[in-house]
């Protein structure tokens, strides 16, 4: 499960993650608005932890532009504010849950638990286009009968470009969202994937197939009906 920090307080973030990373769950950390309005475009997150006070675009400002773009994707919201009006903005603008800093992180990690089970219950179970589906629970990508298991990565690189299918993704986009943004990963280990992606389609002999724009990164092709 994959889980999303947009906090500006460095100190504040990275002890997020740890918590999390403890529980077992993934997490990218970034450290203002406009960069966490970006990561939560790509779908691939189970959940948004957010921050109301944020540079470049507030908390606010990100989950609603986040539900103006279809992203159902759970957000708690954080905070050193405890007004009720701006608990009210918060969930009208789509988040989700509200908590006031401090807070303790038993109940921090309850409520995390308890959004993720909402959202398994009502995410689609697959991604589908043109005659390629990918399962999200078991990594299992279909195409007219066949199947193939991914592995972890490929299943994130692929969940990726299928998330976003008419957009080029660029490989510093892939690198920080599938590897993590303090990752040593480069260039050539998004194209190793690529590879691997590209031979289980042709094995599937599906219509999708993972265009190249050079110099910028990858996007999917397959025809329109």
């Amino acid at each position: 499960m994959r889980i999303l920090i947009v906090e500006d307080e460095s100190h504040l973030a990275e002890t997020l993650g740890q918590i999390l990373r403890e529980q077992h769950y993934q997490t990218d950390i970034v450290n203002d608005g406009a960069d966490g309005l970006d990561y939560a475009l790509s779908g691939q997150y189970d959940l948004v932890l957010l921050d109301v006070m944020l540079p470049k675009l507030d908390g606010f400002e990100v989950a609603r532009r986040l539900r103006a773009a279809h992203i159902s994707t759970p957000v708690l919201m954080l905070t050193a504010r405890d007004e009720t009006g701006d608990k009210i903005t918060g969930l009208d603008c789509g988040a989700d849950d509200y908590m006031t800093k401090p807070f303790d992180s038993g109940e921090l990690l309850a409520r995390v638990r308890a959004l993720t089970r909402r959202q398994g219950e009502v995410l689609a179970q697959s991604l589908t286009i043109s005659d390629l589906s990918l399962n999200l629970s078991t990594r299992c990508l279909s195409c007219a009968g066949k199947s193939v298991r991914l592995g972890f990565k490929e299943f994130d690189v692929l969940r990726l470009l299928m998330a976003a299918p008419k957009a080029v993704i660029p490989k510093e986009d892939i690198i920080a969202k599938v590897w993590g943004i303090d990752s040593d990963a480069e260039d050539n280990n998004v194209e190793v994937y690529i590879s691997f992606l590209r031979k289980k389609l042709h094995f599937l002999g599906s219509r999708v197939s993972i265009g190249t724009v050079r110099k910028v990164g990858y996007h999917l092709e397959y025809p329109l009906s």
